[in-house]
């Protein structure tokens, strides 16, 4: 049996990465414990909204990854039916929490970052989590390899397959009836994109084609395949193939980006999400136990909130569980309770807001048919102001003094 840890994180993801380095900054110790024995970077990019830029400040690496990515200026929608424009929207409007910030960021870049923050071991490789258990105050974790290790506070990041949020009586996330291809197309010489988020509907399909920097382009696709349609998981060469097939009428310079992708660079994932009525009423935190990202609030990506709404969790987390730290009225095993319970009431309705608003957008912009294709059409405008929205929020400072 190893000795007691402070702080077990479970999940060297974004939310298990940023939790990491938000309590690092404030003192205090962690250990993260990954199932992979490297760095995991699945999805390639992220379009990350002003909500996620204010959290990556507060952890101190917005600046740094400002300089590997350029800011986007607006949201153009168009149909792929007629292809003509439906709507676009300026990313330079101010919001009431200040300027917006908007940008496609790279995982890999944004991970690698918070990774040289964070002190040396604190990343523990090829640690499966298989079961929780209780000791008293402490909860025991099992490892795959047959080891345990005892800590006073466990943070579940360990995604929408959570061993942590089972652990807290979750139930697994609902799989809808939609996929999504997410990729990438690097260009040696430029890819002269504009600054802007392009996005596209049509015949139950919707894609989307946003500049990271210069040279990479990061796209989506998503839709509602056929039964035979889905066996193209492990085929690169027929997703390609068939979000080439489906992109409809559009500007041959999106074109090229799917023709310049290569096989390596494309995945395919079926859409999950939680019920938002869990969040409501299940536990995000009992006792000394929590979750975040993925594994407390897994959604559609339909508002591209999902990574940026993990950034938020992370520094609330850290903040909610440093401050009650700090108070030494009460025996230490109450205030990390109360901590986590505070961290809970701070993000439950964010939660279930993101959840609802990103399942609802989505069903209306990849609907089909006549009637809602008219409809998505002539609201087109409004629909695409809603992530606009939802990103005009501030998690606060890492600090509350």
């Amino acid at each position: 049996m190893d000795a007691v840890e402070d702080i077990v994180i479970v999940g060297a993801g974004i939310a298990g990465l940023t939790t990491a380095l938000g309590l690092h900054r404030l003192g205090l110790r962690s250990l993260v414990l990954e199932s992979s024995h490297s760095l995991r970077v699945t999805g390639f990019a992220f379009i990350t909204w002003t909500n996620a830029w204010r959290a990556l400040d507060a952890i101190g690496v917005g600046d740094y990854l400002r300089q590997h990515h350029n800011q986007l200026y607006g949201l153009q929608s168009a149909s792929t039916v007629s292809g003509l424009q439906t709507s676009e929207i300026s990313f330079k409007a101010k919001g009431k929490n200040g300027e917006h910030d908007i940008r496609c960021l790279q995982r890999k870049v944004l991970l690698e970052a918070l990774l040289k923050e964070l002190p040396n071991g604190t990343v523990r490789y090829s640690s499966k989590v298989v079961s929780v258990e209780e000791s008293g105050y402490l909860k025991l974790v099992h490892l795959a390899d047959g080891s345990i290790l005892k800590t006073k506070v466990l943070i579940g990041c360990d995604g929408v397959n959570s061993m942590v949020a089972k652990w807290l009586g979750l139930k697994k996330p609902a799989f809808t009836r939609r996929y999504a291809f997410r990729a990438y197309a690097y260009f040696k010489s430029g890819h002269g994109f504009e600054p802007k988020f392009l996005q596209f509907f049509g015949k139950g399909v919707r894609s989307g084609f946003i500049p990271c920097d210069d040279k990479t382009v990061y796209w989506f696709m998503a839709f509602t395949p056929s039964s035979q349609e889905k066996q193209m998981e492990n085929d690169p060469a027929k997703m390609k193939q068939f979000a080439l097939s489906n992109l409809g009428n559009v500007p041959d310079q999106v074109k090229a980006v799917v023709e310049s992708t290569e096989m390596d660079s494309i995945s395919l994932a079926q859409m999950r999400f939680r019920y938002p009525w869990e969040l409501l009423w299940g536990n995000i935190s009992k006792d000394n136990v929590c979750v975040a990202g993925d594994a407390l609030h897994p959604m559609t990506p339909d508002l591209g909130q999902g990574a940026c709404s993990a950034l938020e969790d992370s520094v609330v987390l850290a903040r909610c569980l440093a401050e009650a730290l700090k108070e030494e009225e009460e025996e230490e095993f109450k205030r990390i309770k109360m901590g986590l319970e505070q961290y809970a009431k701070e993000r439950r309705y964010r939660g279930i807001d993101l959840i609802t608003s990103s399942y609802l957008v989505g069903f209306i912009q990849q609907s089909d048919g006549k009637m809602l294709n008219f409809i998505r059409d002539k609201i087109s405008a409004l629909l695409a102001g809603v992530p606009l929205k939802r990103a005009d929020f501030d998690c606060g400072k890492l600090s509350m003094s």
